[in-house]
Parts: structure tokens; sequence; C-alpha cells
């Protein structure tokens, strides 16, 4: 214990802490164990905790995994697990496909998994993808339905296995990545190896200072004791100390996140598909803030710490007894809107008492399993609505147990026990349709967007699905582009992404003046596309300062493929073509499956004029993703414009076989057929666009034409029939009919 340290000996720990291998990370960071004199049941509450535990040096106390010449076999991947000298090993293959021997550094986690971190050229820890089950003592394979060529970026070697860009932030204390672009390598440094007192409370030093001296009567503290963070201030900066490591979110500035709002330091995903189900649910691994912010819970002030210690992570009650602290016939007084009820009663939740179905988080917040074997229960606190799995898919915790019975039963189930029960219409149908791009979810979305009933992030990611529709509407979100919610703001300016440039320079300009970071640079990178001198002059200082922050942001990525593919964005917006296609090119050198830098790069060579690099990046592409038909389709119109038929003949025909129903490309190889002089198979193709599409009068108008040029004058007429219930007035249509009915008449 260091109870009656001196001042000057703390000193020492303060100079010693940022001098000893990996440390010497933010100035501020004091040794952890200064914390253990004045805060030692804290402490003791700690130690022992997943956060304690998130990364230590590889040692007999904690590995968990077997290394007693342990064998693992799955006809993909092999491994041999083993010690020697008292140091741990694998045998396994390394980035060029050969098996050879890796020593353990560092252990990763401790349950239900432990990972392991290996040691690389270039400052790079990379993690090992097969894991120790520590429940069922076996080693297993992260990825049990994949096999990741060595080259791979999902490969255990690969770029998003790497331990400095993916993880470390979150796993260790007053972490510095100090990526080198130049050099493509690592120098990270740490204050502590795991998550300790100072990543939740920020840089010690100050308040270990001012506490000392207050004790010895030499000094006189501020309010906060030179805390930087002090998570219990309010419910809001509680979720903001947390959200860093618990939401999906992006780092967007290499300056220390302690003591500012999280959007000045991240930008977190919305409820974007493929993260989230159309309701909301937890679909990949988002971690708990976007949930969170869904729930009623959130909006009427609960915090983290009601439900979990802060320091031992454990929930505060065990089992129904967590959520009846609240939730009962005598409810906590501290959150009025509560309903006094015996909720742990077969009254409300119709199930045997101690039953699985008696549990409240198994109806309100179902897990879901990642990593293998990792169940994370959803903390947006929702009711059960089976009428939804039944609309549109989504997950439902009824259906869920009872596999054997159907949404409709649930349904049922539920009206019977509940007769009051609505089920009013929810955002889910909305962004179901909008990600389906139905016409009617535009207006659906609107009114998503407008109800202020609803969540902050609801609400931001109607508008973000709104760029869908940029006909939706012809008010602008002006006034969401104001609201208090930052995250409200954010989805409004990306709404603006499809918008007119002069409405884009007048709406988004205030924004270059945000109080929040994340939201300025989103304003500044939607600004730069626009022609020179569509800003004011006034605005064009503060254009300059956030796009100088947006830049920035993605050189602090910049070893992540999807930030070099921002920044050639950014180039090509800013006229610097040669830049962009640098930028491109490090996007694909770091994952060659990057599928839209392929897109990108050859697409602006095309721009420029250079249609022989265009080609060979789309045959590069090809290569890489023989099985991505927009490929072969991008080469075949590629070729096309260079009168090469023949060989766009043949891509164009493997984009319709791999995309045989996509509209667009069964049009564009009926017109190419047309003109290789090949009626009959064209013919076949424009008919195949058109019954995938039987609106569209772009495909009439072609199909019609065929016909013209083969003098069958009754399909013609019957073609432009249809074309004209469509568009009665359209001029050309209305020619060729009179031109068509000339030529039947003789």
């Amino acid at each position: 214990m260091l109870i009656g340290l001196t001042l000057s000996g703390m000193l020492l720990l303060i100079a010693c802490s940022r001098n000893s291998e990996h440390d010497a990370a933010s100035p501020g960071f004091v040794d952890n164990r200064l914390c253990i004199d004045c805060h030692p049941a804290q402490y003791e509450q700690w130690r022992g905790s997943h956060h304690d535990l998130a990364m230590q040096p590889a040692n007999e106390t904690t590995v968990l995994g077997n290394f007693a010449d342990a064998v693992y076999g799955d006809g993909r991947m092999e491994a041999l697990f083993y010690r020697r000298e008292g140091r741990y090993f694998v045998k396994t293959e390394d980035a060029g496909g050969e098996r050879r021997e890796f020593e353990i550094k560092y252990t990763f986690g401790v349950t239900p998994l432990q990972q392991y971190l290996i040691e690389f050229p270039g400052g790079r820890l990379q993690a090992l993808s097969i894991a120790w089950d520590d429940v069922k003592q076996r080693w297993y394979h992260l990825y049990p339905e994949e096999r990741f060529a060595e080259n791979d970026p999902l490969h255990w070697t690969g770029i998003y296995q790497n331990w400095n860009s993916m993880c470390a932030e979150c796993h260790s204390t007053g972490l510095e990545k100090n990526y080198d672009s130049a050099t493509n390598t690592f120098a990270t440094t740490w204050n502590d190896i795991n998550v300790a007192c100072q990543t939740c409370h920020g840089p010690g030093e100050s308040h270990v200072l001012q506490a000392r001296a207050a004790a010895a009567g030499s000094g006189f503290p501020d309010s906060s004791y030179g805390l930087i963070d002090n998570p219990g201030d309010s419910a809001q900066r509680q979720l903001e100390t947390c959200a860093p490591c618990h939401s999906r979110r992006q780092r967007i500035s290499g300056e220390s996140p302690h003591g500012k709002p999280f959007l000045d330091s991240y930008q977190p995903e919305l409820l974007a598909e493929g993260l989230y189900f159309p309701d909301g649910q937890i679909l990949e691994e988002v971690y708990v803030y976007g949930s969170f912010l869904q729930s009623k819970m959130y909006r009427r002030g609960v915090r983290c710490s009601d439900c979990h210690n802060p320091h031992s992570l454990r929930p505060v009650a065990d089992g129904n007894q967590l959520c009846t602290r609240c939730h009962s016939p005598h409810p906590d007084p501290g959150f009025p809107t509560l309903t006094a009820k015996d909720y742990d009663s077969p009254s409300h939740h119709f199930h045997p008492a101690s039953s699985p179905g008696a549990l409240c988080v198994n109806c309100h917040m179902p897990a879901r399993v990642y990593m293998g074997i990792d169940a994370r229960r959803d903390h947006s606190f929702r009711i059960p609505r089976p009428d939804l799995n039944a609309k549109l898919g989504v997950p439902d915790p009824c259906t869920g147990c009872h596999q054997d019975r159907s949404a409709q039963w649930a349904e049922a189930a539920l009206q019977k026990w509940y007769p009051a029960r609505l089920s009013p219409t929810h955002f889910a149908e909305a962004f179901a349709a909008g990600r389906s791009g139905r016409p009617e979810a535009a207006a659906a979305l609107q009114a998503v967007a407008a109800d202020t009933a609803q969540a902050g992030i609801v609400r931001a990611s109607a508008l973000e699905l709104l760029r869908n529709y940029p006909l939706a509407g012809r008010e602008h979100p002006a006034a969401y582009l104001q609201d208090g919610d930052p995250l409200v703001r954010l989805g409004a300016v990306r709404r603006l992404e499809v918008a007119a440039p002069a409405v884009r320079a007048d709406l988004l300009a205030p924004l270059l003046s945000d109080s929040l970071r994340a939201v300025r640079i989103e304003a500044a990178r939607l600004l730069a596309s626009l022609p020179q001198g569509a800003l004011a002059d006034t605005d064009r200082e503060r254009f300059a300062d956030a796009l100088h922050e947006y830049r920035q942001a993605q050189w602090f990525n910049a070893e992540r493929p999807a930030a070099q593919f921002n920044l050639a964005l950014l180039y090509e917006n800013l006229g610097k073509a040669d830049s962009a296609l640098i930028a491109y090119r490090a996007a694909l050198a770091r994952d060659r499956y990057y599928v839209p830098a392929w897109f990108n790069l050859g697409y602006l060579y095309n721009r420029l004029g250079r249609n022989r690099e265009a080609e060979k990046v789309f045959r590069e592409a090809i290569a890489a993703l023989p099985d991505l038909g927009e490929l072969y389709y991008s080469l075949g119109l590629l070729l096309a414009e260079e009168n090469q038929l023949t060989a766009a003949l043949d891509y164009l025909q493997t984009a319709a076989e791999k995309l045989p129903e996509n509209a667009r490309v069964w049009y564009n190889y009926g017109l190419s057929l047309q003109h290789a002089g090949r009626p009959g198979e064209a013919e076949g193709a424009l008919r195949r666009a058109g019954e995938l599409e039987p609106q569209n009068t772009v495909f009439l108008r072609a199909q019609a034409i065929l016909a013209i040029q083969q003098e069958r004058w009754p399909q013609a007429q019957a073609i432009i029939r249809r074309w004209l219930a469509i568009a009665p007035q359209d001029p050309e249509a209305l020619q060729l009919q009179r031109r068509v009915s000339a030529q039947s008449d003789r």
C-alpha cells in the first residue's frame, strides 16, 4: 500500500510512470498505484474486473489457454500451442501461408474468451484468430465459416486484426497510437496496459497534486479536485465517459478526448443498415451506446451506474432484483414517470417463476452472440413486437425462445395477456422501406425525422436515409440543423448531401461553427465539393479551419483504407487528381478487397481520359474480386466506350449473368448487342430490362426504336402505347407514334 507516501515519492512515481517499456504516453498521467492511497475500496472493486484484465503480459498467471502441446485444426487452419522456458508459443501459418513459430506477447481479455497478441515488425501487434473458450476450455476459431487467404486483410496477420488500429485504445489507458504513414509503422505507447482509473477519470497528475497539497494543508483544491473527467456529474457526462469504448464509432481527433464532449473526439455510427435491424435492434457488434440512446430509460435520466458498478462492472443486483429496484409497486421517486406495479410476477410476465421467461432481460434485453461465444444484451430496453417479426423479419424474443412457434402465435398471446396493448406504427417500417428504396418511404422517413417524441439517434438515422430521396419534400432541413441534439444535426448535414449546391452552401455554412467537431467536419466534407466562390467571403476562413479538422481526422486514421478513401474523395473534390490517385492506391494497398476504391480509381482514370489505365484497374479488381458483377459491368462499359465491342459484350454478358435482377445492366447489354448487329439477342436483353422495371420509359424507348429499326410496326405500336400510358405527353413518344402509324397505314 502507498499510504503515507511523501510528496517527493509521489512525484517520483509520476516521473517513473512515463519511462517504462511501452509507457511514456500522454502528459499528466500518473502511476495507477497512486490511486490506491485515497481510493482503496474502489481499487479493490476494480481489481480482477474485465477492465483490470483487459490486456496483460503473457505469463503463467495470465494465460488461460492450453499450451501443453495442444493442437487445433479445423480443415482450414491448424495451430500447435506450447511452452518453452516459461514463454508461450504458437506454430501456425504466417502472412505468406507458411507455418512458423510465433511467441505470445500479451493476453487480450479474460472471459468468456481470451485472445492472444503476437508482435510483428513495424511496431504491430496482431490478434490471433484462434481464441481460447474459457467456459468450455477449448480452442476455437473466431470465424468458423470462413477461410481467409494469407493476403486477406481479415487474415490474422492482416489490417483488420491489428491491435494498434482496431483494439488498443479501448484495452489500455493513456494510449498513443503513433502511426507513421510514411513508413507504415507504429510506435504505440500506453500509460497503463489495462483499462485503469485514468481511462475514465482522465490524466490524474493535477488531481493527485491537489489532493496531496490539501491533505498537507498547503493548498486549496478546485471544485473538481483537479479531475479532468468526473463521470458522476450528470447522466449525460457519465454516458459520454463510457461511450468512447462502448460504441461503434470513429476517432476523429488525435487530441486528448478527456474532458470533451463525445462528438468532439468521435463520430458515432447511426442506425445504419448492416449494423442494426430496421427496428434498431443490434445486428453487428455495435456495443451499447447506439442502443441505449434509443431507450426511454436514457431519456428519463437513467445512468450507466444505476445498473452497473462502475469499478467492478458487475450489475448492482442479481436477476430481476436489478430491474425491480425501480420497476416495482413502490418505484424509485427519482423517476416520477414510472408506473407502480408488481412486474416480477406471473401476472405481468405470464411465465412460471424462476423460469427463463420470467427474467426481465430475456424479454426486454434479448442477447445476440458475437465472437462465436460472447452473448451481449441489447440495451434499448424495448417491448417485444412479434408483429414486426412477421412484417419485417426482425428478431423477436418470444419466438427466439419458442422457436417452434410463429410470430402470429406470439402476437396473439400478447394480445390475450394485454388486451389494452397497442402496436403503434414503428419507425422500423419506414426504415425497412427506406433501405429498400421504396418510393413510399420518403414521406414516412420525413414523419420520423419530425417526430420529437422519437430518440435523437432515430430521427438522425431517418434524415440520413433521406439521402436516397433527393426529391422528397421541397423543404430543406434547416430546423434540424439547429436541433439541440447533435446527432440530429449530424443526420441533417448528411441529408443535404443530395441538395443543390446553392442550397448546400446556404444551409451548411453556419454549421462550420458548430460546437462539436463531428458536425463541423461533416459540413466541411460536403462543402468541399462545391465550386470555388460558392461560399461567402465571411465563411471561407471557417471552412478552411473545419476542412483542416476533417483532413486531420483522416490522417489520424491513415492506416485504415476507409481514411485513405475519404482523403481521395476530398482530393477529387478539390481538383487534386494526382493526390486522389495516390490515396486510392493507398487504400487498396491496405485492403485489396476495398471495393469502393477500385471503382473510384477506375472512374477517375476514365474521367482523366486515361482509359488504358482505367482498364488495367478494372482487370486488377476482377482478379481480386471475381464474383463482383458490377466490376464486369464497369469494364464492359469502358470497353464499349473504346469501341472494343466484342470484348465489351463478353464482360456485359457476364455482368448480366451475375446481376440478373439489375435492369440497367440488361439495358446496356441490349444496346451493345444492338450496336453489334445482333438484334434478336438485343431484343431479349431489352425486354428483360423492361420486365424488371416496367415503368421505366427509357427502357421502353430502346425497345421501340429497336422494333422500328427492324420494321416490326405492330410490335413498335404496342411498346409505344405502354410508353404513353406512363408518360402521355412525352413528345418523343408522340412523334414516334405518328411515324409508326404512318408506316402501318402504308
